[in-house]
This record gives C-alpha cells, sequence and structure tokens, in this order.
C-alpha cells in the first residue's frame, strides 16, 4: 500500500510540475531538456519504489500512475468545468498580425520563436496571420487572413 500512496503523490506533483513549466517548454526539448527528463524519471522511479525493486512493486507503481492518468483523463472528458484546469486553455499568441505580449511573457515565448514557427508552416510574415493559437499541446496553430 505505501508504493500506491507514494506513486499516487510523485503523480500529482509531476502533474503539478507539468503544469508550471508549460506547453512551450514541454513542447520543444532540447537535448539538456532530454537528459532533464531521463534523470527526472529515475528520481521519481526511486521516490516511488524505494528500495523495493520487487515485481509486485513496479506493478503497483505502474498500475497506480497508469490509473491515475486515466482517471484524470475522463474527468477531463466528463466535467466540463475541469478540463481548464487538466488540460489547460488554448491561449491566443497573435491577433490580426499583432502580437500579445502578455500572453507571449506568461508563455515565455519569443517574437523570433513565434517567427519561426510561422516559417515551418510556409507564412513568410506574422502580418499575414490573423490568429496564432498556443494550443493545449503546445503546438501553435496559424490562421492567415487569406483564409
Amino acid at each position: 500500500m505505501d508504493i500506491v500512496i507514494r506513486a499516487a503523490i510523485i503523480f500529482l506533483f509531476v502533474f503539478a510540475l507539468t503544469r508550471l513549466l508549460g506547453r512551450r517548454e514541454l513542447n520543444s526539448l532540447e537535448p539538456f531538456d532530454l537528459i532533464l527528463l531521463v534523470v527526472t524519471g529515475d528520481l521519481v522511479q526511486q521516490g516511488v519504489t524505494q528500495n523495493d525493486n520487487s515485481l509486485t512493486g513496479a506493478v503497483l507503481a505502474i498500475s497506480t500512475i497508469g490509473l491515475l492518468t486515466v482517471l484524470f483523463s475522463w474527468l477531463s472528458y466528463r466535467f466540463r468545468r475541469v478540463r481548464p484546469i487538466l488540460d489547460g486553455e488554448p491561449i491566443v499568441l497573435v491577433e490580426d498580425g499583432e502580437l500579445i505580449a502578455a500572453n507571449l511573457r506568461r508563455q515565455r515565448l519569443t517574437r523570433e520563436e513565434i517567427g519561426a514557427e510561422a516559417r515551418l508552416e510556409g507564412i513568410s510574415s506574422l502580418g499575414d496571420v490573423r490568429w496564432a493559437i498556443l494550443e493545449t499541446n503546445g503546438r501553435i496553430s496559424f490562421v492567415t487572413k487569406s483564409s
């Protein structure tokens, strides 16, 4: 039972941490970020299982995290009011070619990063963008003025 409680606490901590980090950082992993993610995974495992290296301990920990993931997904699907808390909300970054500075600052994004994402979508100038929206999955959607 101890492993289940530790797994639940670690799950909630990691969930809160990913919300605090924001979508930008989780969407674009640099090599250092990938290494940090692997190290974090190892630290989480140590915190959950401690010295228990048994198959039962591993199954309990993985099952707890899996069940909590399914529970959060179901809660998000079933209850509209908790969806923004669990999944986040889309954020408008550009409106009619103008950057929304407060939203960029809150998401720790620069004009250059938005421009680079626009170019990847084949948009040469932010002036051509009606809307740029940071989606809940961390991707940026662009709607051009000609659409």
